[in-house]
């Protein structure tokens, strides 16, 4: 006769432990104890064998979905519910499986998807991209490192949902810093598809978030006009801040680099004989070699601080932290001291340049290869790199001589002319 619950309940510990036969070979275990516990006996090759599938819990009432869930991962089981466990057995030995076995195999794979944290796959993809900046690369572990790692850092790839990162991004979008937001989000994306190659998750829960955050508008700067100019090189020049920084903001606006590739720059990549400098690749936005010519104006700056720190690697080391660059904070505080603060950057002297040499007719394609920018055409991008240099080279000092004659209108120096002023 099938089992109750109510037969369960009053069944009594005695001195010999008893059972209590269901169906389809299930049946309670009372022990002397008092213990009550499920079993299953079944044949496999003709072999009796018993699995037991947990002790016996009463009917809960009021019981949560979670409740239940943690209830039985902990084997302990209504007769409903090891009923139903005995069905999933009766499965396995059909297909003559023992039930202990896959419950081990499974316990192994659990404790394998558990070691497979969003830390652990984080750093593995962090590891696979070897072609990223160092200054790209510590921005990601930071930002995983403050922002992600202390949420979801220890769950399993496959625990985490679509409801983690939202709050993970939301949060950091409440502080003002929706940018950071979206970037972090692009991040987390690529994480889970790393994960999914690697067969470490199945899905990516970023995928679903895709517009969760809006998008801050861009408020550009307007780069410095003609007139602009000799008021800044006058703020410039009365700047009471380290000499270094002054030579730093200089050079910036001599050769139109990239904030970060000055600021990164070592004087192992300048030739000052030749008055090239050659940035490598890995510096570069674009990852491509890139060849700056350097004015007269920009060699006397530099043989100037290779009495600062011609020593080091950097030309610009960090005063608190030699072995390191200065900061973007360093140029931009400078800037702000100088009453440039919110109305321009560092990063707007390449504007700067670009829109006067455009307006004097300079040739687009050679402003752009000085730039640095990348043209899409593979071919085109060959002839550029190999081809202006020259052009640049006369641009350069051009470029050069005119921020003097601006700066100091009673020099002597040669205004600089355009391209079609210069053929005529």
């Amino acid at each position: 006769m099938a089992l109750t619950d109510t037969k369960i309940r009053n069944a009594k510990a005695s001195d010999k432990p008893q059972k209590l036969t269901d169906a389809g070979g299930l049946y309670l275990e009372v022990r002397i104890t008092g213990a009550k516990l499920w079993r299953y006996r079944y044949r496999i090759a003709k072999k009796e064998n018993v699995f037991a599938l947990g002790e016996y819990a009463r009917e809960p009432e009021g019981e949560t979905e979670a409740a239940k869930a943690a209830r039985i991962a902990h084997g302990s089981l209504t007769l409903a519910e090891a009923r139903t466990a005995r069905d999933k057995c009766r499965g396995l030995v059909k297909q003559g499986i023992h039930p202990a076995h896959n419950r081990q195999a499974q316990l192994v794979g659990q404790v394998a998807e558990n070691a497979n944290t969003f830390e652990a796959v984080a750093t593995a993809w962090i590891a696979s991209r070897a072609k990223w900046s160092p200054y790209y690369r510590k921005q990601i572990e930071r930002t995983l490192r403050v922002d992600a790692y202390p949420y979801i850092g220890t769950l399993p790839m496959r625990s985490i949902k679509p409801a983690h990162l939202l709050a993970i991004v939301e949060r950091i979008e409440g502080r003002g810093a929706a940018t950071l937001a979206i970037l972090l989000l692009q991040w987390l994306s690529a994480i889970f598809r790393f994960a999914v190659l690697k067969l470490l998750a199945d899905t990516d829960p970023a995928a679903a978030l895709r517009g969760a955050i809006d998008r801050p508008k861009v408020s550009h700067k307007k780069p410095l006009s003609k007139t602009d100019i000799p008021v800044f090189m006058k703020a410039l020049s009365s700047y009471g801040g380290y000499r270094i920084t002054v030579i730093a903001i200089r050079l910036l606006m001599l050769t139109f680099v990239r904030p970060g590739e000055l600021r990164q720059a070592e004087w192992k990549e300048f030739d000052l004989n030749a008055a090239l400098w050659n940035i490598p690749a890995s510096r570069m936005k674009m990852r491509e070699p890139h060849t700056v010519p350097l004015s007269a104006q920009a060699i006397e700056l530099l043989r100037e601080l290779n009495k600062y720190s011609g020593g080091q690697d950097y030309l610009f080391p960090n005063l608190r932290t030699p072995k390191t660059c200065m900061t973007i904070t360093t140029l931009n505080r400078a800037l702000e001291r100088m009453g440039y603060g919110g109305i321009f950057s560092a990063h707007g002297f390449r504007a700067t340049a670009s829109t006067i040499l455009n307006e004097l007719n300079y040739r687009s394609d050679v402003i752009e290869r000085q730039l640095a920018h990348k043209e899409k055409n593979a071919i085109r991008n060959a002839y550029n790199r190999a081809e202006y240099l020259p052009e640049r080279v006369a641009m350069m000092q051009a470029w050069a001589n005119l921020i003097d004659d601006m700066a100091n209108p009673q020099s002597n120096v040669t205004p600089i002319h355009s391209t079609k002023q210069q053929a005529a």
